[in-house]
């Protein structure tokens, strides 16, 4: 029986205008480009650890 992963919901909520651009190919790479747009990804240690770089710009949420 295969496992079923849990999902987040992704939500840029402050400019990445002024960051470093590391954090803005942060942000790329998870997928939000403009404010207030939302992604929803696997719960993995690798999106986990693209959140933690850039937690002052974006709000998780726990997807049911």
């Amino acid at each position: 029986m295969a496992k079923v992963k849990k999902k987040i919901k992704i939500t840029l909520v402050k400019s990445p205008i002024g960051y470093s651009r590391y954090q803005r190919e942060v942000l790329k790479g998870l997928g939000l480009r403009k404010l207030n747009s939302s992604v929803i990804r696997e719960d993995t240690p690798a999106i986990r650890g693209m959140i933690n770089k850039v937690p002052h710009l974006v709000k998780v949420e726990e997807v049911k």
